[in-house]
């Protein structure tokens, strides 16, 4: 089995090289590279990243991701009890708490994430969560956490979003 994807992902810096040393703790599916298939979610990522912290400006990066059977890829179909307890346990103990290459599944959105850091603190137990959690339908992240994974990831170039409009800063 060989699936190809374009993925994007959405920054503050320029670089056209992956390094996973720089990769943030504490995430979803654990310290990793992460993408998406949807270039808007991308361009939403940049903005953010530049509106918290600043940087170069906002680009999207594009790369091409070729999937063979010598990747360990774990794939989550939709916001289930195993995506969520990954999840859980990614958040809690940070680092990698997995053995896969890559991991595909659902990106939390600031909805989604107010649920799941409820029931991370306990707050909601894990039938709670996955009810409240149903009605939303959520993009993509695909993350890359090993380098047996970035030999797979190919860049394919970037695009420089315009810079934000006042109004734009004032509805932030």
């Amino acid at each position: 089995m060989k699936n190809d994807f374009i993925l994007y992902h959405g920054t503050n810096a320029v670089f056209d090289k992956v390094d996973l040393s720089y990769s943030k703790d504490k995430r979803d599916f654990g310290r990793g590279f992460y993408t998406t298939t949807f270039k808007e979610q991308a361009e939403g990522w940049a903005e953010n990243m530049y509106i918290r912290y600043g940087g170069e400006g906002k680009y999207v990066m594009e790369f091409q991701l070729a999937v063979t059977e010598e990747l360990s890829v774990k794939l989550y179909p939709g916001l289930t009890r195993e995506w969520l307890e990954m999840i859980k346990s990614n958040r809690l103990y940070g680092g990698i708490q997995h053995t896969y290459d890559i991991v595909i599944g659902p990106v939390a959105d600031d909805n989604i994430m107010r649920i799941i850091a409820l029931y991370v603190a306990g707050i909601y137990s894990e039938e709670t969560a996955l009810d409240r959690l149903r009605p939303y339908k959520a993009h993509d992240q695909v993350s890359l956490h090993t380098a047996k994974a970035l030999e797979y990831l190919k860049y394919t170039g970037r695009k420089e979003l315009p810079p934000l409009r006042i109004s734009e800063l004032e509805a932030v």
